[in-house]
């Protein structure tokens, strides 16, 4: 007997998540994903929470925008093949910068939090359409991210 499997795909603000693992599956010990960033996509805020993350760049490229441990936020691009870790409590985003579709497989440990927001902010933003920002703020706090400012701050 052959099964059928569904696939668990949430759209957040252009960008295309496919949950590989859920949380609930896990146990809460971690989510896995592979994401699609549209040009121009991926969070466009900083921010922090617990989870560690670990990203493999499968397509294109992407920008980090992580905080080192002196506490200074830089920006770093990695292209296909390039494994990125980001330690849980560090400020960061990642940004698709260029004109093409990138792709990337994430793990993120625990996992509980990150996909409430994503499948929450999928919800708020009806698949592509803005959301209310004062939402989706609420939503973060709610799911244990600390929203901390805009990327284009770093330049200031």
């Amino acid at each position: 007997m052959q099964e059928t499997q569904t696939r668990d795909v949430v759209e957040v603000g252009g960008d295309v998540v496919e949950f590989q693992v859920t949380s609930a599956v896990s146990g809460g010990a971690l989510v896995a994903y592979e994401v699609t960033f549209a040009p121009g996509g991926g969070p466009p805020m900083l921010h922090r929470h617990e989870a560690f993350e670990l990203f493999r760049v499968d397509a294109g490229e992407l920008a980090f925008y992580l905080e080192d441990e002196r506490g200074e936020t830089r920006r770093s691009v990695a292209a296909a093949g390039t494994v990125v870790a980001v330690p849980g409590g560090r400020e960061h985003t990642v940004r698709n910068e260029s004109g093409a579709p990138a792709r990337a497989f994430a793990v993120l440990s625990p996992g509980a939090g990150i996909e409430r927001f994503a499948r929450g902010a999928g919800e708020l933003g009806g698949h592509g359409a803005d959301a209310d920002p004062a939402e989706v703020l609420a939503l973060a706090a709610a799911s244990g991210i600390e929203i901390t400012r805009p990327v284009a701050e770093l330049d200031s």
